[in-house]
């Protein structure tokens, strides 16, 4: 009978340790997820790359250098008749190809003419193409100095022998100067009427 009671006294606590963990066990409300971040009013434009600058085989220092002194060159030996230096001066190519005698035949108008290339030495070039290499890497300069009446046109090429631009081709041309803008003319201001002189009584 003792025993009875315990088991049933036993059964009696489980049954209320039960019911106080069911009350305990009340499930709590999820925490609130996190509010989505604001999106941004507009998406920033990414920065413009910037447009690859033209890489020029020389500078135009360079350039202008190049064509003064192969003008002025040449316009020594047209006034001396000598055209050594001129041709040691050259490339190897150059040299090969030409003879003194033959560059004295091949700028004989000039010297004939007594055409001055001097300036070359007071004036800008104005080129008609940016220096380039051809595909044999050889420097390819093109332009007019605007003399009066005529210009010098010059084609002119350069390789490099010993690290150094040397003279491979030339070509020179002196056409007729386009003639100037016309300048409007300005009409002379109308003569003011002369009022008649007043008689004496």
């Amino acid at each position: 009978m003792v025993r009875s009671r315990r088991l049933a006294l036993g059964r009696t606590v489980a049954v209320l340790l039960a019911a106080a963990v069911g009350r305990d066990a009340v499930p709590q409300p999820a925490a609130p997820a996190p509010a989505p971040a604001p999106k941004a009013a507009g998406t920033p434009k990414p920065a413009p790359v910037p447009a690859p600058q033209l890489s020029l085989p020389v500078g135009i220092e360079q350039s202008l250098y190049l064509i003064r002194s192969t003008l002025l060159t040449l316009n020594d030996a047209n006034r001396s008749g000598n055209y050594t230096v001129m041709r040691d001066l050259a490339a190897p190519d150059f040299q090969a190809r030409n003879t003194a005698a033959d560059l004295s035949q091949i700028f004989s108008d000039l010297r004939r003419r007594n055409f001055d290339l001097y300036g070359a030495a007071l004036l800008a070039p104005q080129l008609t193409a940016a220096p380039a290499l051809d595909a044999d890497k050889r420097l390819h300069l093109t332009g007019v100095f605007p003399t009066r009446p005529q210009q010098i046109s010059f084609d002119l090429r350069f390789e490099v022998v010993g690290g150094q631009w040397r003279l491979f081709g030339i070509a020179i041309a002196t056409p007729d100067a386009p003639a100037p803008p016309a300048q409007a003319s300005t009409p002379a201001p109308a003569a003011k009427p002369v009022a008649p002189a007043s008689k004496k009584p």
